[in-house]
């Protein structure tokens, strides 16, 4: 007999489900859902249920049947095991078959025990004498050695969790350029490694819960950065059991259609998860300008500390008349207001590297959310500044917004891995490009993206920029052929009227294609991914310089005369 058990996943931290360890069981359902309502009601009834409607075949109410089932098992299998009181939480997934159960665990072997004894139950759907299994699959629990408790790491120092879709790195990376500047030993995890006082500590993606447990880790260290990304929540959960704040940056789509998120308000609830976990005595930091992660406040026991370019946003003056602080940009100056006190300016925006000259409104962003989070922190007001000036866009940020000059045209290099990120690299791009100038762009996209983003990509490069070429990231394919992904981008590029676009096997080669084309005034873009290391050294051994602060003032300056 087929088992109903999709996946069982031990999540070791607060999760999406819960707010610590919890098991998360997917569900194959079809034997509740394809069954005739009499027998779907009869099994009901034989497990305790009560009266109930199940629903039509198939149906999105035979679903929600469903999920009143499994979470009945559930109670019913931990009251036979000892087990009492148990939170539980049942979701339905966007196939009607499908339901994911998780819930919280405080001992490994007897809550892998509890899960398979959930299958067991739900497995022998049709059969005689359920109240017997269910008496027997408790005990069994009960029985079972209790095994490990949860991982979860209780940090001794101050913790910083950031998340967000577009500019989660820059933005830790900024806060951790801070601590520095206060004097602090500062560990940082992120996707491209574990990074104790700014030295490679780790290669690879720390952005999970392993991060966090890396970081921390490191002798004499006096302050953690962590960047939490959507798949490490998802798979493990959070390694840590609470941060002292937590900072959202923004949220728009990405990576959906993978493990179980589909639409932007799911994305925004995991996404959401490390603000669960701030100390009442912390701060949650939230993009004021983004409504769902300004509704993140709410569910976050920690004091508010929004973050606006508007000075005039509703969601500043909400958060101050609850009793919060707020960074904004305030007649040219990053500011701190608080209703206790006045306007507190900090520097001004153009004095911020990152910003380019407040050309790029993203880097505006991160360099308030930087701000709020460093103060919030209780860093001082002096360390803040000497880290957002000092911050230099290719020395301290790799990957991210790297900039150089090569014959008379500008080359940059971006992560821009999905929409929201192509804009912002698009403004760049235009910010620096004086009159006559091209803008060129190497587009690319992981295999795993779902086809109307890689088209929305295609048609967005073909539209903002006068000449495009695919640059293939090969070592994120993830199982889809390249010409799969060729056909997709060149779709989206036609949508727009543009139908020259040239593909290249990786991002180098594309971004050679281009520079070989490039002139004067020019402005070279690749969508960098993979080869950034190699593009960097490609680029100075034809003789390219790196882009100081002082360089990129003038080109911004030279574009806007």
């Amino acid at each position: 007999m087929a088992t109903s058990l999709v996946e069982l996943r031990v999540l070791d931290g607060a999760n999406l489900y819960f707010s610590r360890a919890a098991i998360k069981l997917t569900l194959d359902v079809s034997a509740i859902a394809d069954a005739p309502a009499p027998a779907a009601k009869a099994y009901g009834q034989a497990i305790g249920l009560g009266a109930t409607r199940p629903g039509r075949i198939g149906s999105g109410f035979r679903q929600r049947f469903a999920i009143r089932v499994a979470g009945h098992v559930v109670r019913r299998i931990a009251r036979e095991a000892g087990i009492g009181r148990i939170g539980v939480r049942v979701r339905p997934e966007s196939d009607v078959r499908r339901l994911v159960v998780a819930f919280p665990w405080a001992h490994e072997g007897r809550a892998r025990a509890l899960g398979a004894a959930i299958v067991e139950v739900l497995d022998a759907f049709g059969a005689d004498d359920l109240t017997e299994l269910i008496h027997t699959v408790g005990e069994r629990v009960r029985d079972e050695p209790p095994g490990n408790p949860p991982p979860t790491l209780r940090p001794k120092v101050p913790v910083v969790a950031v998340t967000g879709t577009n500019g989660k790195t820059t933005t830790s990376r900024m806060i951790a350029h801070i601590g520095r500047a206060a004097g602090l030993h500062v560990g940082w995890s992120s996707t491209d490694g574990v990074y104790f006082d700014g030295e490679l500590v780790k290669y690879g993606d720390f952005s999970g819960p392993s991060g966090a447990g890396q970081v921390l880790s490191q002798p004499g260290i006096q302050l953690a950065v962590t960047e939490t990304a959507r798949g490490g929540i998802l798979r493990r959960g959070i390694g840590v059991a609470y941060n002292d704040v937590s900072v959202v940056t923004n949220i728009s789509a990405d990576h959906l259609g993978l493990g179980g998120i589909d639409t932007v308000d799911q994305l925004a609830e995991v996404k959401a998860v490390i603000t669960h976990i701030t100390r009442p005595r912390g701060w949650c930091v939230v993009n004021g300008d983004d409504p769902r992660t300004f509704a993140m406040r709410l569910g976050s026991p920690a004091k508010c500390w929004v973050f606006s370019r508007d000075p005039d946003s509703p969601s500043i003056r909400t958060v101050l008349d609850e009793g919060g602080r707020a960074t904004t940009v305030l007649d040219g100056f990053v500011t701190v207001l608080d209703n206790a006190r006045d306007p507190e300016p900090l520097l001004k925006v153009v004095d911020v590297p990152m910003t380019l000259s407040g050309l790029s409104h993203y880097n505006v962003e991160n360099t308030l959310a930087a701000a709020s989070a460093a103060l919030g922190l209780g860093l001082p007001r002096a360390a803040v500044i000497e880290g957002l000036t000092t911050f230099a866009p290719n020395e301290n940020n790799p990957g991210r917004m790297n900039m150089y000059s090569l014959r008379d045209f500008t080359v940059v290099i971006d992560l821009a891995h999905n929409e929201a990120g192509l804009e912002a690299l698009l403004e760049i791009m235009n910010g620096v490009r004086p009159d006559g100038g091209r803008l060129m762009l190497a587009l690319g996209s992981p295999g795993d993206r779902a086809d109307d983003m890689v088209a929305a990509l295609g048609a967005m490069g073909a539209r903002g920029t006068d000449r495009i070429a695919i640059g293939h990231k090969s070592e994120y394919l993830r199982g889809r052929p390249p010409e799969e992904l060729e056909a997709v981008f060149r779709e989206g590029a036609a949508s727009v009227g543009v139908t020259d676009v040239p593909a290249f096997p990786t991002e180098l080669a594309a971004t050679q294609a281009l520079v070989a084309e490039a002139r004067p005034g020019d402005v070279v873009a690749v969508m960098s991914l993979q080869h950034r290391a190699s593009l960097d050294e490609w680029l100075r051994s034809e003789g390219a310089t790196v882009d100081t602060p002082e360089t990129l003032k003038s080109k911004v300056e030279r574009a806007q005369h």
